[in-house]
């Protein structure tokens, strides 16, 4: 079985998290930037080099892994088969610099035209906020950590 080393990032500001989707496939569900390391590059560059690439936007603050997984992939469209071992980091801003926008993610890791990105921001805490199944595989179970982590950071406990 194939292993893909991926890196994303959950960026917060306040208690809103940067989200996209993809309109031309919609089924794809909700996801944060992110995707394979490219040789020689550690979890932390290529965190903030997908970034740059899903969002047109650049990481000048400070990242923290905040949880590992390791999911496998086999059979689903557009998706690399095999052993995804994903590490998740988290970012904070102060000030959001849209509150939506579209770019196009240029280099698919699965090959293929470029694919077309709504981002967008997410109330982490809110009564409605998307369910954990909402997300694209895997990436709505980091959200109770991260909410707890946020939690911890607002107290003033982290």
């Amino acid at each position: 079985m194939h292993v893909y080393h991926k890196a994303y990032v959950y960026l917060t500001c306040g208690r809103d998290l940067l989200v996209f989707s993809e309109p031309d496939f919609p089924h794809v569900g909700l996801q944060v930037p992110g995707g394979t390391l490219d040789p020689g590059e550690s979890y932390l560059q290529a965190a903030r080099r997908e970034f740059s690439e899903e969002t047109g936007l650049s990481l000048d603050i400070a990242l923290e892994s905040f949880a590992d997984e390791d999911r496998i992939f086999e059979g689903i469209p557009d998706c690399l088969d095999g052993l995804h071992r994903r590490r998740h980091f988290h970012g904070k801003i102060r000030e959001k610099p849209s509150a939506e926008w579209e770019h196009f993610e240029n280099s698919p890791s699965a090959g293929g035209p470029p694919i077309r990105f709504r981002l967008f921001w997410i109330d982490l805490f809110a009564v409605d906020a998307p369910a954990e199944t909402r997300f694209f595989h895997g990436f709505g179970e980091q959200l109770e950590i991260l909410r707890t982590r946020m939690e911890g950071q607002i107290n003033g406990r982290h």
